[in-house]
């Protein structure tokens, strides 16, 4: 059951910058060949690309929001610590980077549990934020929103309103929107997207942003400030901005998804700092008092 929230002043607008706190090992693209028993094999470089992206937001006096993998926080709480010292938001982005609709409902909330342990044991703050490893909270899984509620999250980021051959649920609000569910309400804020003739097309970070022209991200944007009146939630990851890193992924297809565009993200997300403002999500988007219509998500 869902209501768009009220539109944000254009003349005012602020979007959402959020960086999904993962090392390279991590993507889902990686992961299915290398899991979680093998991560400590592996020299962490997650500091790499997240002392890049800490700079340039003390550099524009930026605040985002920092989903963070439990696991990275258990492995490396000093940089959580310094996240959460900045400013920062901190929010969870679930403990082994599983995907959520390959797992039964008890397994979701023992690994959120999990995550929401480390986080605050490395630097004291109880995530009320989550975003899901690659936006897996599908038609399939929509069951975790109840379990995200009952764990006390106020908002999710995890719904992608897109086809895509791995997540996304085309169709979906592409607007923050209030979610009442049985456990309760959660707020859903959808990375950004646009219409583009008949379709919808993705503009919030990722891949997106390594592989498409700068100019396509800026005028998404732009399009979604001017004509809709709606901020932008745009994404990315520590490891995107790490030219350095092994290529660990195989396949054609996978390598082209985890590595094409690494060498333009330091730049482009710079210069998307200084066109654009920026805060974070519970900050765009606050809980309030909103009604929900009764109808199925």
């Amino acid at each position: 059951m869902s209501t768009d929230l009220t539109r944000a002043s254009t003349s005012v607008m602020l979007n959402i910058i959020s960086i999904d706190v993962e090392d390279y090992f991590h993507p889902a693209e990686v992961s299915r060949d290398s899991g979680p028993s093998h991560w400590r094999d592996y020299r962490s470089r997650v500091d790499v690309g997240l002392n890049l992206i800490m700079n340039m937001l003390a550099e524009t006096q930026t605040l985002g929001t920092f989903f963070i993998l439990g696991w990275v926080a258990e492995q490396h709480p000093s940089l959580i610590r310094r996240i959460a010292e900045a400013g920062h938001e901190i929010g969870c982005h679930s403990y082994e980077h599983r995907l959520v609709y390959r797992l039964t409902p008890q397994q979701f909330k023992s690994d959120t549990v999990r995550a929401i342990r480390a986080i605050e044991d490395a630097c004291g703050i109880r995530p009320r934020a989550y975003r899901a490893p690659s936006y897996s909270i599908t038609t399939q899984s929509l069951w975790a929103l109840d379990v995200l509620i009952e764990c006390g999250f106020t908002h999710d980021s995890s719904i992608y309103p897109i086809r895509h051959d791995r997540y996304g649920i085309p169709g979906f609000s592409r607007h923050a929107t209030a979610i009442k569910t049985a456990a309760g309400a959660i707020i859903e804020v959808p990375v950004a997207t646009v219409r583009i003739l008949d379709g919808v097309a993705p503009i919030g970070g990722g891949g997106y942003l390594r592989i498409l022209p700068y100019r396509y991200t800026a005028a998404g944007i732009r399009r979604l400030n001017r004509d809709e009146g709606q901020p932008a939630c745009i994404y990315t990851h520590p490891w995107e901005l790490d030219t350095g890193q092994p290529r660990l992924a195989t396949g054609l297809v996978s390598r082209m998804r985890t590595y094409a565009g690494l060498d333009t993200v330091a730049t482009k997300l710079k210069r998307m700092l200084r066109d654009f403002r920026f805060a974070p999500l519970a900050q765009v988007h606050p809980l309030r008092s909103t009604t929900c219509k009764s109808e199925a998500v």
